[in-house]
């Protein structure tokens, strides 16, 4: 082959080179103002926009990085939204839930100042009053725990305890509100100690809110409490034979500020059964709510023993 003809061999391999070159800074120039108009218009407000790229372009690793990019935005922004949606609701609730209670109380105690009342009815209006401070005092202290369970200085105390035991000093003192509210009670609870690593005023907490929940909303008149253990765990059980819950309002029972509308009364911040399950979780627990509507409710939970 002569010298001629391998110049032109090579100056065609160059003019092919150069072609391909230019034709793909063209290409890649073209996708990268693509990118910028997507980006400016995600900038703007639509974040359903992504930016499209072939797996063998130049441009696809950075197309993806940048989807990542957006996807992450947009689910940061979902969260932040509905947590906006969730403080609204908080105020909404705390407007009704604390001024009602509160005004309520004010002018029961006017009403005894003044003199307004007396003898029998003026004791009534002071046991009201009692009441609706009770109340008010009631739905602070959830809020407050609420709070509380939100903000980075919340910790825990946890320790090594003897859950049955534990259990049988927190129910003490529920038996005389189960008679007083004619609710009949079984507690089943081992002689055997199970030992756990929990909070155990959180696990007071969270036994509280529960047998609460079941006397402010079930309507319920038996309720039944057992420990047992089960594959290395401890479960508590507690049942109800109330209004039971409807399965849509199941799915959304832990859920912050969430009330089920039916069978349950207005009473009721909200945060109880929210808070419940926050504090499970930060003892390395589980919980869940099974219920069949007009037979009753059941919490299950379970903790890690040791040794």
């Amino acid at each position: 082959m002569g010298t001629e003809t391998v110049t032109v061999i090579a100056l065609m391999i160059a003019f092919v080179s150069v072609g391909w070159a230019v034709s793909t800074v063209r290409r890649v120039k073209k996708q990268i103002l693509e990118m910028a108009d997507i980006l400016e218009d995600i900038k703007n407000g639509n974040g359903n926009r992504r930016i499209l790229s072939e797996t063998h372009e130049l441009v696809s690793l950075l197309a993806y990085k940048m989807n990542d990019i957006v996807l992450s935005y947009e689910n940061k922004l979902s969260a932040c939204h509905q947590t906006e949606e969730m403080n609204r609701q908080l105020m909404t609730s705390l407007s009704h839930d604390v001024r009602t209670p509160l005004t309520t109380l004010i002018g029961y105690l006017d009403a005894v100042h003044k003199g307004i009342t007396c003898g029998k009815e003026r004791d009534d209006y002071i046991e009201t009053a009692r009441r609706k401070a009770h109340d008010l005092k009631e739905y602070i202290d959830v809020l407050f725990d609420w709070f509380k369970l939100g903000s980075n200085e919340f910790s825990m105390n946890i320790s090594t305890v003897d859950l049955t035991e534990l259990t049988r000093n927190i129910l003490i003192d529920w038996i005389p509100i189960f008679e007083d509210a004619q609710v009949d009670f079984m507690i089943d609870i081992p002689e055997q100690p199970f030992r756990v690593r929990i909070d155990p005023d959180g696990y007071m907490r969270i036994l509280n809110n529960l047998i609460q929940n079941v006397i402010s909303h079930s309507h319920a008149d038996k309720i039944e409490i057992a420990l047992s253990e089960q594959s290395g765990n401890i479960k508590i059980v507690l049942s109800d034979n109330g209004v039971g819950i409807e399965k849509e309002d199941l799915k959304h029972i832990f859920e912050r500020l969430y009330k089920c509308d039916k069978g349950r009364s207005e009473k009721g911040s909200g945060l109880g059964l929210s808070i419940v399950h926050q504090l499970v979780i930060k003892m390395n627990g589980t919980i869940t709510a099974d219920s069949v509507p007009g037979q009753g409710t059941v919490f299950t939970m379970q903790f890690p023993l040791i040794d």
